[in-house]
């Protein structure tokens, strides 16, 4: 039997896809599964997708007990924000967990007090396996921040431009869009499909995002690709888009020299060479979420727009794959000493 892991916030979307991810595994054992408003409800009843799985078909959702939880090898927190630290402080110390939530992922005290209501907890070990001595960090961890989807997305496309000295790091702009599972599971109305369908719209315009302050100091943060030199001036603006998953980010900056418009695509492909999940699209090739769909994989491609003097990067990516789930499941891998891509595929699903 291979180690065994334990899900808290199951019933959602991130927990979903975990469980679907865990299912096909060949090295991961599922234990106890944690949903407290679902608690005592079977679990193929909240997710009919996994129906077939014997694990699954007669797994009942639990209530997020940490004595229940840590009777695991590692535990995947999937929970709203808030909640994961309140959790890691009932479990015993050097207990391994992956946090999908944003809890653990800001080094900078005031950011958070600016962006979330609940009180500081600290800063995990970041989990973008990519980022140069990531790798290393996230193996010699027992506790791991998992990137959030939009960061995701826009520090693989910018990291490696930033790192070659290629653009300026006060002039980026990023224009995203999302679908509605980034949101969760939670009744919404702005999320009904009648409100949805047939319709795209901005929101937290202004740079109010959560994920502002985490793109920005990952982007010029001494763990990642970039030194500390400069200010980081980043206009963020997300929007929903009317499809359930997908990310596509347009990620601009500019330029910092007129040699740099002929290196950027050398800069990106040197950075991901041999990366089994971070793909840079051949030449006239542009990222589309369909194409990333179900997978664990990242597409880019870049282009420089001379006229205005600036580098577009376009990443896409499933938002419950490398920008939730899937990416939570690499840095289990990576932790328990598994093959990195253990139970994951690069490769979409389409139509």
């Amino acid at each position: 039997m291979g180690a065994r892991v334990a899900v808290a916030g199951a019933s959602g979307y991130a927990g979903g896809e975990l469980l679907r991810l865990l299912a096909g595994h060949p090295d991961l054992e599922i234990g106890p599964l944690a949903a407290h408003g679902s608690a005592g409800t079977p679990v193929t009843a909240v997710h009919p997708q996994l129906t077939g799985h014997p694990a699954l078909d007669d797994s009942i959702f639990v209530p997020t007990d940490p004595d229940l939880l840590a009777d695991a090898d590692l535990l995947f927190t999937a929970l709203p924000h808030g909640e994961s630290a309140r959790l890691a402080a009932a479990l015993p110390a050097q207990f391994k967990i992956i946090d999908l939530g944003a809890d653990f992922r800001l080094a900078d005290p005031q950011a958070w007090a600016r962006y979330y209501p609940t009180p500081y907890a600290g800063r995990w070990t970041y989990g973008l396996p990519e980022l140069p001595a990531a790798r290393d960090a996230i193996k010699a961890s027992t506790t791991v921040a998992a990137p959030g989807c939009y960061a995701t997305a826009c520090i693989l496309a910018l990291a490696p431009l930033l790192a070659a000295g290629m653009v300026e790091p006060s002039d980026i702009v990023i224009v995203a869009a999302s679908g509605t599972s980034g949101a969760g599971r939670s009744l919404r109305p702005d999320l009904l499909g009648s409100e949805v369908m047939g319709s795209m719209s901005a929101y937290q315009v202004g740079g109010t995002h959560r994920h502002t302050p985490e793109i920005e100091e990952i982007l010029f943060s001494e763990r990642s690709m970039v030194p500390r030199s400069g200010q980081v001036a980043l206009c963020f603006t997300p929007s929903l888009a009317p499809m359930a998953r997908g990310i596509l980010a347009t990620c601009t900056a500019r330029l910092a020299s007129a040699e740099a418009a002929g290196q950027l695509n050398g800069a990106l492909a040197a950075a991901y060479h041999g990366e089994p999940f971070v793909h840079v699209l051949p030449e006239g090739r542009w990222p589309s979420t369909g194409a990333t769909l179900g997978s664990n994989a990242a597409h880019l491609q870049v282009a420089a727009d001379t006229h205005a003097g600036r580098a577009i990067v376009v990443s896409a990516l499933d938002n419950l794959g490398k920008g939730a789930a899937g990416q939570a499941i690499q840095i289990a891998n990576l932790m328990l000493g598994l093959p990195e891509t253990a139970g994951l595929t690069a490769h979409g699903v389409a139509p």
